[in-house]
């Protein structure tokens, strides 16, 4: 047997609790995920003053006290005439090496029963149109695209310079109570 087979035959398969709660204050250093979204560090911090003001709401799967996951929910929606509110989700992600494994589909989940709890039976998210795999996940969760949009948009980065984001993307929607 040679090193490389006494290693493969050494492998170990180790099961993690994931908990889903509402992000903390301490949690939005570690959003950043060791830096590859320091960028959006001021967008974290926004959104966590809006959970606080009951706008949004920011839901993190937690692994040993680190977010490995997040979704973002508008709960306050902009009202257009003739159109039911609804909550609006985004940011939503999971770290790569936790993905395939049901999280992203139980913070979906989570979401869309915090959107009914806050009195919202429709939600909205994004998908980029290059994200095949992200339209096939709100698909297969009962989402319908209902339209295209351009996604362009900007924030200030943790630099304090303006970033734009051109991102065409597919917009989903679906009713979440069903009678």
């Amino acid at each position: 047997m040679t090193t490389l087979e006494r290693h493969n035959a050494n492998t170990l398969s180790v099961q993690i609790p994931v908990t889903l709660r509402t992000a903390t204050p301490e949690d939005l250093p570690k959003l950043e995920w060791y830096g590859q979204y320091r960028h959006f560090r001021g967008l974290f911090r926004r959104t966590f003053r809006e959970q606080q003001a009951d706008r949004r709401l920011m839901l993190v799967a937690d692994v040993n006290d680190f977010p490995i996951g997040h979704i973002f929910i508008q709960l306050k929606p902009e009202i257009q005439l003739g159109v039911p509110p609804h909550a609006y989700f985004y940011s939503f992600r999971v770290m790569e090496m936790f993905r395939n494994r049901g999280i992203g589909t139980l913070l979906m989940s989570e979401a869309e029963a915090q959107a009914l709890e806050h009195g919202l039976e429709w939600a909205t998210i994004a998908a980029a149109k290059d994200n095949h795999g992200a339209r096939r996940l709100y698909e297969r969760l009962g989402y319908r695209v209902f339209a295209s949009d351009e996604g362009s948009w900007s924030y200030i980065d943790h630099r304090g310079r303006t970033r734009s984001v051109n991102e065409p993307c597919w917009l989903l929607e679906k009713h979440l109570r069903t009678v």
